[in-house]
């Protein structure tokens, strides 16, 4: 729950699941699957209709989610889903949306670009990643991979991660433009980018997945509220007998900073 993002999802969803005469009972589970798997347990146990699970960010899948599968019990993923395991997941199109962002880097005329992501552990950070890859493959350009720096859970966080993305932008003189996996990496990055222009004066371009709330950025946008809406229709869907597996991705949308909108205007 520490990001607005997350916050718009339980919002959203709490809204469609009272619409539809049902109560929604949360539990935080911080990123820990052991807390996931409890909360899994819990309600079970307590013999709720459905569940909704925004996963744990692990390489391994939790078996608690996957008991749920194999028992055919009524519940949607969202944001992340598990990979080569069929279950109801809504997500949105991370892949084509980062691959329109560094497109769009791209054809700026930014050549060295760089990336800042978490440890690629779900297939959020992975489906992002594979877009930054296509956009250079879909254009017949290099892409050099010693402009990533990714950073574990424990470096990620407003005391230590500032300096290490200044520390990284330092080495990396040729860099241009940077594109990083989430807001609270782009506040940070930010804040590392500011440090260094004040200090040399280099301009570096910062563009981000989700809306960083910072003036000047260009963002790709998710559309929480059609993520929820689909989510819950899929667990009434089972609530109703059915139970046909499926992964549904929702559209997101480039957001232009006021800066480009007015440059794309004058040109």
């Amino acid at each position: 729950m520490k990001t607005r993002i997350e916050q718009e999802f339980v919002n959203y969803i709490e809204k469609y699941v009272s619409k539809n005469g049902h109560h929604l009972i949360i539990k935080i589970t911080r990123e820990s699957q052991f807390e996931e798997a409890d909360a899994i347990e819990m309600f079970r146990k307590m013999d709720i209709k459905g569940m909704i699970i925004f996963p744990t960010e692990k390489e391994t899948y939790n078996d608690a989610v996957l008991r749920l599968s194999l028992d055919k019990f009524p519940f949607v993923l969202i944001d992340r889903y598990m990979e080569n395991i069929l279950t109801y997941s809504v997500t949105s199109e991370n892949k084509a949306g980062t691959l329109e962002a560094v497109s769009y880097l791209l054809n700026k005329g930014h050549k060295h670009i760089g990336l800042i992501s978490p440890i690629i552990t779900n297939t959020v950070t992975d489906e992002r990643a594979k877009g930054f890859e296509n956009a250079f493959l879909k254009r017949g350009t290099t892409i050099n991979k010693n402009l990533w720096l990714t950073l574990s859970f424990n470096d990620i966080s407003q005391n230590k991660t500032p300096k290490l993305i200044k520390e990284f932008l330092i080495s990396k003189p040729e860099m241009t433009a940077i594109f990083t996996m989430n807001a609270e990496l782009a506040v940070y990055t930010h804040l590392a980018i500011s440090s260094l222009k004040s200090e040399t004066g280099r301009e570096i371009e910062l563009l981000t997945f989700d809306s960083p709330g910072i003036s000047g950025v260009t963002f790709i946008k998710q559309d929480i509220e059609k993520c929820s809406k689909k989510t819950v229709d899929l667990l009434l869907e089972q609530l109703e007998g059915i139970y046909e597996p499926k992964r549904m991705y929702v559209p997101v949308e480039l957001i232009l900073s006021e800066r480009e909108l007015l440059e794309k205007i004058l040109t």
